[in-house]
């Protein structure tokens, strides 16, 4: 469109002045004009002008007007091919959402004559739940009595041990049950623990420390090192049932006098 409106802007500037040397070449094949013909030549000549430039001044204002409404559309049409794939965004595959159908639900079928059903409480506890409750409460209460009757048992005091050692053993007043168990470089804090041997067992699982006590002696053991601390710690009850154990031995398994020796 544009190329046009240049095309016929072109001619219309271009006709005047086809038609002045048109003009000027029959005048020249003709005989001299009078003054009245050069003054309507000249007339005439003078509106061919102003006609020209009307022509050329509405042609620039086509032009102008052309331009314009290019650069437009131009602008309008950027935006409009951009959002143009909005509308393919999704895979080809997905299908709209179907009306859902309700379907009605079928009808229930009666009981037989002979079926019963007892109505049941909500409010009755369950026999398996009760069950299986009832122990966890008495094992929690079970295991701390057993661990302080352990704890009543534990030999305290400043106990010699063996090489010129000695090992203190103190309750916490603050915490019935535990202990504070103090050396030499040591010192534990220490809970009972229950054995399947009969032994007296204190631990301290954070520092890996066991204190054990048995009927004759007492012992110091680091489980994370491996090696005793502590070994023949006696508290004098310890000390007596020693003695008793050598001056009363036990009898052996063959022995029928009751003696403590053997019936070979």
């Amino acid at each position: 469109m544009l190329k046009r409106l240049v095309v016929l802007v072109c001619a219309v500037l271009l006709l005047p002045a086809w038609a002045q040397s048109q003009g000027h070449s029959g005048a020249k094949a003709k005989l001299p004009p009078t003054s009245a013909q050069a003054k309507a030549r000249a007339a005439t000549d003078l509106t061919a002008r102003l006609q020209a430039r009307a022509i050329a001044e509405a042609a620039a204002q086509a032009a102008a007007v052309a331009a314009v409404l290019n650069q437009g559309a131009e602008q309008t049409n950027t935006p409009l091919t951009a959002a143009a794939p909005l509308e393919k965004v999704g895979p080809s595959f997905v299908s709209a959402p179907q009306p859902s159908v309700a379907h009605s639900s079928a009808p229930m079928q009666p009981l037989p004559a002979w079926t019963e059903l007892s109505p049941q409480r909500s409010d009755t506890p369950d026999a398996t739940t009760s069950a299986a409750v009832a122990p966890v409460a008495l094992s929690d209460s079970d295991s701390m009595t057993q661990d302080l009757a352990i704890a009543q048992q534990i030999h305290q005091g400043l106990m010699p041990c063996e090489m010129g050692a000695s090992v203190r053993v103190q309750a916490d007043a603050a915490a019935p049950g535990y202990f504070h168990v103090q050396g030499k470089g040591f010192r534990y804090r220490m809970y009972p623990v229950r054995t399947s041997t009969g032994a007296l067992r204190l631990e301290d699982k954070k520092a890996g420390a066991v204190w054990l006590q048995l009927a004759n002696k007492s012992m110091l053991m680091d489980q994370k090192k491996g090696r005793r601390l502590a070994d023949d710690c006696a508290h004098p009850e310890q000390v007596a049932y020693g003695q008793d154990m050598k001056t009363n031995p036990q009898p052996s398994l063959f022995d029928k006098t009751g003696t403590g020796k053997s019936n070979d």
